[in-house]
């Protein structure tokens, strides 16, 4: 029968270890029959992929940052359920989260890598962005299913999965989710708003930095030392999620390399003979002539160290979870070898069968297998050695990057990826495959083996979530392959329409009439990894190491390696903005009150999706006007002090109003 009154709360032992004998019951139980799948939950979970892969394609290649998009799509669907004036809309809501989560997992696999085509100068097509996504997104999904149960019911209570809790937590507020959606939109039109007006108008610059001053182009050009810090809603909005503690993690890196390592360049290259430095330099892949500027040195010395740290931190991660990839793959050795339960299933623990997963992995491997031979690389032998690439690191870094959204809620995706890339780069090296068509193939073979691992990592937070509430596990991942699909195509499309407005090179971004090009650090970061090994040149592996040590040396004192590595290769600019945006966090979070203290959490991690969210969909919007030519630049005004200071002004204002209105949020809003 269906549930006329289900319950409105999560049971007490939602979050515990259940003791011996105990069983977890679900909100909707599974003797119940909730709606989920329905015309309205596939439509708007839908509209809801394409908006948010738009958003977060652009946020990540603009910001080098990508959001979650569950929390956010989470409140929507509880408000839009409100404002129809519907009751009884957790399954259908839970569908909608589960088909448009499904945009922030396949853009972060998408542009971590595929970028890199356009930024070493080759021509990526449509076709080779989609299918990347797409099939990188259905091995995720199918990989992953064998180890639901291991993850989410197993392993109860002992993981706390961070990010499933807090949308959890969105769609079962129900009445609540009317005023938070009104307040989600209103943030949303207030940062879609400013940063629109930046971007589209120039009425306030974007970024302030110290050498938009005197004293500050002299010391950049003495000391080596400047400091950015840019203005953009959306990135405030990151800051505020990220929380202040990390966000210091991410600008402790940016610390290291921009007021330790860059300053102190030039006094140790000073030391050395000018005749000879120069050919050494080269020698361990450092341009010399780019190290006259703290940028430059950033991009020869800096990025490097971050890269070695990255690479080095994921390698930690799988290390230390090596026993939980053991547990996993028993489990999945079971369920793989057909072995069935005594009794049925109840609906709340039924996947789709192992044979229909099975030929999906099938399918899905031929499909690449094709793609490969005759989108990529025109080579049998080559192309089943990718494969082999492909499916050995998916299925063994699958656990991993679900076993790190598990405990933390982060994925480090890159730093898996930029092992595959390298091991990538050997194998096909080895085997005769190099130069232009070389890289191609690493890239896509990286966006293929990326975007499984995100999508690997994404939804075992929404199968924690189906768990928790009572959905049907095989609806959820039945209709994830929709979402996938719809994502795949939304950030193929805008990643070709930013690479012909913005561009991905100096080079690309000059012609476009752009002072910077895009940033897509990690897009970066695997070209730079890639091109020496693919090309013959020489590769900084000094560096690199350096990098790693660091990295382990942050682990030996239990500082988290993988953010702060990330903050040595991402500009300061993009993580200085995050410390601010931890500053408002803990300043909306002082409260004598804990409760009180509490609902300022809540309303200000409200606000802070809304900036996130309306921010960069403007952005989007501003990318596609310029696309078609539209230009309203006030051109002279933007680059003059008066928008500097008008920037400062406005970053202050939207400061002021965050904090403001999250500390007037009330006790049991």
């Amino acid at each position: 029968m269906t549930e006329q009154q289900p319950k409105t709360s999560l049971p007490e032992n939602a979050y515990r270890e259940l003791n011996p004998g105990e069983e977890y019951q679900p909100i909707m139980s599974a003797n119940s029959t909730p709606q989920e799948v329905t015309p309205y939950s596939v439509t708007v979970g839908i509209i809801m992929a394409i908006i948010f892969s738009a958003a977060a394609a652009y946020l990540g290649l603009k910001v080098g940052q990508v959001f979650e998009a569950a929390i956010p799509i989470a409140i929507i669907a509880v408000g839009l359920g409100q404002l129809r004036g519907k009751k009884n809309m957790l399954g259908q809501n839970v569908i909608i989260q589960s088909i448009g989560a499904s945009s922030g997992v396949i853009v972060a696999g998408a542009i971590f890598t595929l970028p890199a085509l356009y930024i070493l100068g080759l021509d990526a097509q449509f076709y080779q962005v989609f299918l990347s996504s797409l099939l990188g997104g259905i091995l995720g999904i199918v990989l992953m299913i064998p180890f639901r149960k291991y993850f989410v019911k197993e392993m109860h209570g002992k993981y706390p999965f961070p990010e499933a809790t807090a949308t959890t937590e969105v769609l079962v507020s129900g009445e609540k989710g009317g005023s938070q959606a009104k307040i989600l939109v209103a943030a949303g039109l207030i940062g879609g708003l400013y940063d629109f007006i930046v971007s589209t108008f120039g009425a306030w610059v974007s970024s302030i930095s110290t050498q938009m001053w005197g004293w500050g182009k002299f010391l950049a050009a003495k000391a080596k030392l400047t400091l950015g810090l840019n203005t953009s809603a959306a990135v405030l909005g990151l800051g505020y999620i990220i929380g202040l503690k990390y966000a210091l993690i991410i600008a402790g890196g940016s610390a290291l390399v921009w007021f330790v390592v860059i300053p102190m360049v030039t006094p140790i290259l000073s030391m050395f003979d000018p005749a000879t430095i120069g050919d050494t330099l080269t020698g361990m892949g450092i341009n010399p002539a780019q190290l006259d500027t703290p940028e430059g040195i950033f991009r020869e010395i800096g990025r490097p160290l971050g890269i070695g740290g990255i690479a080095m931190a994921g390698l930690i991660g799988i290390i230390r979870q090596a026993g939980i990839i053991k547990s996993a793959l028993t489990l999945a050795k079971n369920e793989l070898g057909g072995k069935k339960a005594a009794t049925a299933e109840p609906r709340t623990q039924q996947d789709i069968s192992m044979k229909i997963i099975m030929t999906v992995i099938i399918a899905a491997l031929v499909a690449t297998l094709f793609f490969f031979q005759f989108g990529v690389l025109n080579n049998w032998f080559q192309t089943i050695v990718a494969l082999l690439i492909v499916f050995v690191i998916a299925f063994l870094f699958t656990t991993v990057a679900a076993n790190a959204i598990a405990i933390v809620g982060s994925n480090p995706v890159s730093g898996m990826t930029l092992m595959t890339l390298i091991l990538s780069s050997l194998v096909l090296v080895s085997i005769g495959l190099e130069g232009t068509s070389g890289m191609v193939a690493a890239l896509v073979i990286g966006g293929v083996v990326c975007t499984a691992l995100s999508m690997a990592g994404g939804f075992i937070t929404d199968l924690k979530i189906g768990y928790w509430l009572g959905t049907t596990p095989k609806k959820q991942q039945t209709w994830k392959f929709v979402g996938t699909a719809v994502s795949a195509a939304t950030v193929a499309g805008v990643m070709i329409v930013m690479n012909q407005t913005y561009g991905f090179t100096e080079e690309a971004a000059a012609a476009l009439g752009h002072n910077a090009p895009l940033v897509a650090p990690q897009a970066n970061a695997m070209a730079a990894v890639i091109q020496p090994l693919m090309t013959g040149g020489a590769t900084p592996w000094l560096l690199y190491g350096i990098g790693a040590v660091i990295a382990l040396i942050l682990t030996f004192i239990k500082l988290p390696a993988l953010p702060f590595a990330l903050g040595m290769f991402i500009p300061m600019e993009l993580n200085a903005p995050l410390v601010v945006g931890g500053l408002v966090a803990w300043a909306v979070n002082r409260h004598k009150d804990a409760e009180q203290a509490k609902a300022n959490n809540n309303r200000g991690t409200l606000i802070a999706s809304g900036f996130i969210a309306g921010g960069a969909l403007m952005g989007v919007v501003s990318a596609i006007l310029a696309f078609v030519g539209v230009n309203w630049m006030l051109t002279d005004w933007a680059a003059s002090m008066g928008a500097v200071y008008v920037g400062i002004a406005a970053y202050a204002a939207i400061i002021a109003y965050f904090i403001w209105h999250s500390r007037k949020a009330k006790i049991g809003e």
